[in-house]
Order: C-alpha cells, then structure tokens, then sequence
C-alpha cells in the first residue's frame, strides 16, 4: 500500500482512538501497521504522550524494526524511549531488569532449541530415563507446551500418569534447577518468566503498568497463554491495543489460543471493536476466492475482504498428473510469467506448500532449468555449524556458568577432552554447586588423569584471556580473537575443503556484530556483548527471510504469513496432505486448516495458481491423490481450471470418485455428487475396495502410509505400509532411531500420536 495514501474512514477511527480497550480486527492486507503506526504518531505528537510510555509489541522482529522506522519518519525523529519488540525480545529485556527475582543475573544465557535438547538429554540420563525409548526432543516439546500453558514442573507432576508424563515431570523439574544453575533461560522462559514475576510481586507489575501507559499488540490472534496473561497483567490500566485477524489464526499446534482474540470483549467489557476490510494487495478474482473459502470456518468473527484495485486474471487451478509434473508446470508457468509480464523478475515470485518434504521434486525443476531459487525456513545462517561455535565460545565468554556453551566451546576446536571427563567435570560440579568453568579451575581436585588436567588447565587460561579481551574489544574484534586464539581457523581448514565458506560465515558474523558497538537501544548494565548475543538468540526464519532478492522463494505457508508476492503458485491441494490427514477428524483443526488455505491465497497480488496431482511419490511408491475438499467446495466461477499435458494422456488408477469433469471440479459440484473421498496416500489395492464402516474401529484411528507418527517408546518414524482392518490393523513404521529401526505394531495398542513435521 503507498504510504502517501491517507487513511480510510475504518483506519482513520482506530488511529483516532485514545484511551480504553480497542479490538482492531484486520483483514490481509488491509493496512494494519499504517494503523498501528497512525496511533502511535498522534499519541506523541498530538496527545504529548512520551515515547517511553508507550510499547508496541509485534511477532518478529523484521516488523518490530520496520514499525519504528516508520515512526521514526513520521514524527521527523527517532522516538527514544519507546520499546517496540517481539514478545519474546520484550520478555529478555523485563527479565534481565528484575534477573534476581528469577534466579538469574542481567547477563543471563539464551539457550536455543539445540541447547535446551542436549541439556534435556543430559538429565534424563543422570536421572536414569533412556533416551532411546523417550526422545529427548519429545520430552522437550512436552515441557515446551506446559510452559506456555503456564503449568509449573509441580503442576505437571500432579497430572503425570502415564510413563512418558512421569518421564517428562522429572526432567523437567530438574531441568529448571539447571537453568537456573547456569543463569540461562529457555526461549519459552523469555514468555513465561515475566508473568511468573507479575504473578508473585505485584509491585512490579505495578511498576511496568506505570511505564507502558500505551500496550500496543500486532498479530494477536497468534497469542497464547503466557502472551495473554502477560497483556492483561501489564494491561490493567486498559489502554490496551490489539490488531489481529482470527481468520489468520494458524499457531494452534504451538500453543496460539484464537480465544484471546474471539472473546476480546470478555477480557475488556468497555472495549470497541473496528474492522478493517479494505484490501489494497490483492486483486478483486483472488479476494472472491479468499472470501469464499473462510466462509465455510464457523469459529469466526466475520468480516469481508474488499477490492480497492481493479480486476486482473483469473485463478487457476491445475491439476497434473503427478508431483514431479507439478513441479515442472510450475517452473514453466513461472518462466513464462516472467517473459511475457513487463518488469516481472522472479523474486516477485513464491512458491507455497504445506510441508517442508514437498520442496524436492521442486528445487530438482528449479535448479534443472538454473533459475534462482530461496529456500525460507531450512539451515539459518545461525544456525550453520561454525556459526553455532563461535557463538558458544561468545557466550561463555559472557557468562562463565554456561555449562552448555563449555560443552560446544570446549570441543571446537578438539582438545583431547572426551565426553567421560566432561561429564566428570559436570558431576563435580554439581556436587559443589559451581559452574564447569568454575570446577575446571581447581584442575587438582578433579579425579581425571594428569593429561586431562592440563588440557583442561590450559583451556581454562583461555578462556580467562578472552575474558580480558572483551572488557575493551568491540565485538567484531572480539570474534576475530575467539577464532585467531583458538586456533579455530587452522582446525577448521583440516576438516575439509568447504573452510573457506565456513570462514566466510565466520567473517560474516564478525561484520554483523560491528553493529553492536553502539546500541541505541542499550540498556543499563548491558554491554555490547550481552546485547549481540541476545539478538543472535532472537532471530528467526522470517527475520532471515528477504523477498526482495531476486530469486523464487519456496517456502510453507506457515513461514508465508505476513509477506506477500506478485506471482503465488499455492501447490499440493490434496486431501491428507493440506489438509492433512489428522486433521480430517477434528474440526477446530479442519478449521485451521482452512484459515492456513486463505493465509496462502492472500499472499497473491496479481496472479494465484492452485496446483494438485492425481498421484504424488511417498517413500519411492507413486500413490493416488485425490483434490482438496477445499477446493471441492468451492462455489462456482471462481476458478479456471485446466490440466498439463501429461495429466491429459494419463490414464489414473481407479478412484473412489472421478474427476474428469475439470469444470465440475472447479465448482464444486464433483465433491458433492460423489460423496466423501477416501484420503490421500492410500494405498491403490484400498481405493479399489474401501472398508466398510463397521470395518473401522475407535481403537485403531485412521492412518496413511508415509505419515509421520510418535510413539510412546520409539520415537518418531514414517508409516512404511499398513495392513488389516479396525482391531487388527497394523502398521509397518520406520523410525529415525538407526537402533530401533523398523518394526511392526498393532494400532490398537501401539499409542501412535499423529505427528507430521511442520
């Protein structure tokens, strides 16, 4: 939307609005951070509110900066003292001013999701648990999801019946005192710390209450428990802002409540509410088709999107014969898109799916026809190798009780320290209630061999002297002796031919933290070391993610929310896989579902391609697919349908319906004549003969081959072949544990959890 426009009548009544709750329901598209930062402007300049008073808190930090900058510009001045941040880069900063509350120092570790699981791990085992019958990362999700239900480890404790929520509660229990221990905090902590501190010192709640007089919440839809209690608990004056669209709700599955924003008017009885429906992104054919489609949702507000530009082309829904033809109309469509389209580059181009394995046949057809390509949301330059090291020699430099950051550090490069000393080391000091840094000091009270001592001695020096070069050294500068005084750059080039790169990252790093010299946003008792390390642990996919380069972005419709793109191709519109299959069941999941369809739709500027296939490969077996109920339901007229070439001279397998009739297809009419579909990735032999409804039992819940399932003891695996019917069905399920390999369980009792990778 151009920035010279003014506001609309709708935009111009929720930036008018001064005290009291105030609901912005905005649809995609509709200019929601103009009104967020309308409000603000007129709060400083015309109301003489000061900028400290106010926080403005978003959901990554790429829109946290971009907010600010556009207040910056419209009030002719950077306004100085007011926070604007994700909730978690918010949650960091309350912490670390009230870090003793909480067990902590202001200079307190961030762990990410590779520490907290290799901590996980290490407790599990001192406690006794296996780590080979209960996956570490399982155990880690479980604890994840307490936290930000705000359940304590005693809570959970109280509830913990089975053998995997016994296994869970200990470790947890333990796990905080080993947070604590090492003054860090998990990513989640960032979220429940705060309300824990609210909750047991009312005076600081009082105090934050006081200092942001003006709460201002993007994307509130996507909220969840911790994120909602923290609002209301700094919120109690009821100056509180939100700007949400429950038809974008997609977070479900990582704890997001669409409650918070459904019963707004619950929480602030005086609140009012605004819509914004005027779309200035897409065209009129693509909002007609967003439209219809979450119209089918029941749990919703209810709002309609309205075309401010004119009308383009119509959507197109293509079905090919397979993933790999899909892949190749897509390629094709989007060369042809850019020769034909003036001005057109490809990096006004995304290509959507719904999970990360359906990008293979499609960087295969990029990279046949050698055009540039993104992939959003895979291996982060944060989280490279090399990267991940240096920032664990940076972090122990910051903060000496980081047990974790000695573990990684201590092994890049290689010193001659195997994991029976360090775990030694641990155990040691644990006993003395002291870090590992701390135990390695007193290198002859330690029961290791006299080698072992003076590596560890040696290493201990080493880090002392990095120590004394970070109270005077720039970050950069910082980075560049970790890597000169460890001899990281040496060890690193006899690893293997890809040094260079590696010390190109390296140097990357070293460039990105120049920055930190300065930091206009410091705070008190924060250096430049304890603030880049604090940014580096906040950064994520969609911060990394830059649609303007010039080269497709393939990315999921998760990491799609919030950007937009001339030319979308939304692929792989088939019924078990979007929607998946385990949602197929349940309708607060269907409904997710759908909103994540209508998330994909609204990305479209100007042209929107809606692929399938009849068949789609899965574990090296061509299976037959069958269209999405979403677009079978759809009305007639809103799509153009048509088929490639090699979908035209196919002959498919028998179906449990036929879709031969493309326009019987695009208006819906197909998915009502012929019932209800069998789901996608059955197997060819169970089309031909689906079993009867008696057949199907409660105690054998519907499963497909290639699902991703979890299993109580095994792990995590992929459904290899199924057979049998209700009681007797059973699943032939390869697990990613090499020791456990494949095995063969009965669904009635094998407690599989339905778990495909987002």
């Amino acid at each position: 939307m151009s920035p010279v426009l003014p506001l609309n009548p709708a935009q111009a009544q929720a930036a008018a609005h001064d005290d009291g709750p105030m609901l912005v329901l905005a649809g995609a598209g509709s200019g929601k951070t103009r009104v967020l930062t309308a409000r603000i402007t007129r709060l400083v300049r015309e109301v003489g509110v000061p900028p400290e008073r106010i926080l403005a808190v978003t959901f990554t930090n790429k829109a946290a900066a971009e907010m600010r900058q556009r207040v910056a510009t419209a009030l002719g001045r950077d306004p100085a003292g007011m926070w604007v941040g994700t909730f978690h880069s918010v949650g960091a900063r309350l912490v670390r001013q009230v870090a003793d509350r909480v067990g902590r120092t202001p200079a307190f570790t961030i762990y990410d999701s590779d520490d907290l699981e290799a901590l996980i791990k290490r407790v599990m085992t001192a406690l006794g648990h296996s780590t080979k019958t209960v996956a570490p990362r399982a155990v880690a999700a479980a604890i994840s999801s307490a936290k930000n239900a705000l359940v304590s480890p005693a809570e959970y404790a109280q509830t913990a019946r089975d053998a995997m929520s016994q296994v869970v509660a200990s470790t947890f229990a333990r796990l905080e005192d080993d947070l604590v221990r090492a003054n860090a905090a998990s990513f989640d902590d960032l979220l429940t710390l705060p309300v824990r501190v609210v909750r047991e010192h009312p005076e600081v709640a009082e105090q934050w209450s006081r200092r942001f007089r003006y709460i201002l919440v993007d994307e509130y839809q996507d909220t969840n428990r911790a994120q909602y209690e923290f609002v209301r608990a700094i919120g109690r004056h009821g100056n509180v802002f939100v700007v949400g669209d429950d038809d974008q709700s997609i977070y479900g599955w990582r704890g997001a409540d669409i409650r918070n924003i459904l019963d707004f008017e619950r929480d602030f009885p005086t609140a009012r509410v605004v819509r914004l429906e005027e779309n200035y992104r897409s065209r009129p054919e693509i909002l007609a088709l967003a439209n219809a489609v979450i119209a089918e949702n029941a749990d919703r507000r209810g709002k309609v999107l309205r075309a401010t530009r004119p009308a383009g082309v119509p959507v197109t829904l293509v079905t090919a014969a397979d993933d790999r033809d899909e892949a190749d109309f897509v390629v094709e469509e989007l060369v042809a898109r850019r020769a034909r389209d003036v001005g057109r580059t490809f990096g006004d181009m995304a290509v959507l799916y719904r999970t990360n394995a359906q990008s293979r046949p499609l960087e295969e057809a990029l990279r046949t026809r050698r055009i540039p390509y993104r992939l959003v949301g895979q291996v982060r330059f944060y989280e490279r190798r090399e990267i991940k090291d240096i920032i664990a020699w940076l972090r122990l430099i910051a903060n000496p009780a980081d047990d974790e950051a000695l573990r990684r550090a201590i092994a890049a490069p290689r010193r001659g320290i195997g994991e029976a000393s360090l775990d030694l080391l641990a155990s040691v000091a644990r006993e003395a209630g002291v870090s590992m840094l701390a135990a390695a000091r007193d290198g002859a009270a330690l029961p290791v061999r006299g080698n072992t001592r003076t590596l560890l001695e040696d290493f201990v020096a080493l880090v002392d002297g990095l120590r004394a070069v970070a109270v005077d050294a720039a970050v950069d500068e910082l980075v560049r002796e970790v890597v000169a005084r460890t001899g990281y750059d040496l060890w690193l080039r006899g690893e293997g031919p890809d040094a260079d790169d590696r010390l190109s990252n390296i140097a990357a790093l070293a460039d990105g933290a120049s920055t930190m010299r300065d930091d206009a946003e410091g705070e008190a008792g924060l250096g430049p070391l304890d603030l880049f390390l604090q940014r580096v642990a906040l950064v994520t996919s969609a911060d990394e993610s830059d649609p303007t380069e010039g080269a497709v972005t393939l990315m999921t419709l998760h990491n799609a929310k919030g950007l937009e793109f001339p030319v979308v191709m939304l692929t792989g519109l088939e019924d078990g896989l979007f929607p998946l299959v385990r949602a197929a069941d349940a309708a607060e999941a269907l409904e997710e579902e759908r909103r994540l369809f209508y998330v994909g739709i609204t990305r479209a500027e100007d042209v929107l391609y809606l692929t399938r296939a009849q068949r789609r490969w899965r574990n090296g077996e061509s299976l037959p697919a069958i269209p999405s109920r979403f677009v079978r339901d759809l009305p007639p007229g809103l799509v153009t349908s048509t088929r490639t070439m090699r979908a035209r001279v196919t002959t498919a397998p028998a179906r449990a319906w036929d879709d031969d009739d493309d326009d019987a297809f695009a208006s819906g009419a197909a998915g009502r004549r012929r019932g209800t579909p069998v789901e996608w990735g059955t197997s060819a032999a169970t089309l031909r003969r689906a079993p009867a409804a008696e057949e199907q039992s409660d105690v054998a819940p519907r499963f497909v081959v290639g699902e991703r399932v979890k299993h109580p003891r095994f792990g995590t695996g992929t459904i290899a072949e199924l057979s049998g019917q209700g009681a007797q069905a059973k699943a032939r399920i390869d697990f990613d544990d090499d020791e456990v390999g494949r095995k063969t369980l009965m669904l009635a009792q094998a407690q599989l959890e339905r778990g495909w990778d987002e």
